[in-house]
């Protein structure tokens, strides 16, 4: 057997990191977090535009709901003023207490008055601006017999091909935004 004869390493020049693989280190990490933060800038794009969209929808259900609570025969009125938004109807009559109820020619203004206010954003204020609303909030209302088409439109975020006519509800734009509602209301 031969002797254990111990053995010496060379004690080794280079320690630690390099100022390469440190800026390497630096460049991945670097990457990584502005991708988090250009996906966390696409979801929160993403989630105004669907938040404007279930209020767009909330908007036009809440039209046709106020339409069929009145008569049916004041169903083409709700129509006589259409595109709504832009503050047309300046103000409602007072009558929607038991102490004086309200006609149904006033029902309409009144509906009409609620919803337009809605559309604007009139519910929450920040200062004297509406802050509440849909971004650009326009509401058409097309009434054929007891047919009725609501179309909501809206500024979006970002820029898509906007495929609807030129004379359709709300200005045209890339950034146009619509639903369309149809209901027959008895």
């Amino acid at each position: 057997m031969k002797p254990y004869k111990s053995i010496k390493h060379k004690k080794s020049s280079v320690q630690g990191m390099t100022f390469i693989e440190v800026l390497i280190a630096l460049f991945i990490m670097v990457t990584g977090i502005l991708g988090a933060v250009a996906m966390q800038a696409t979801a929160k794009k993403g989630s105004f535009d669907a938040m404007q969209r279930s209020l767009a929808s909330s908007l036009a259900q809440d039209i046709i709901e106020r339409m069929r609570g009145n008569n049916s025969d004041t169903l083409a009125s709700y129509s006589a003023l259409s595109p709504y938004g832009s503050g047309k109807i300046i103000s409602s009559p007072a009558c929607n207490s038991l102490a004086t109820a309200c006609t149904p020619a006033q029902m309409v203004t009144h509906d009409l008055y609620g919803w337009e206010q809605s559309l604007m954003g009139a519910g929450s204020v920040n200062g004297t601006n509406n802050v509440g609303g849909l971004v650009g909030g326009i509401g058409c209302l097309t009434v054929n017999g007891n047919a009725v088409t609501v179309v909501v439109t809206w500024q979006g975020k970002a820029e898509y091909k906007d495929a609807k006519k030129a004379d359709a509800c709300g200005t045209t734009s890339t950034k146009r935004r619509q639903i369309v509602v149809e209901a027959f209301i008895i």
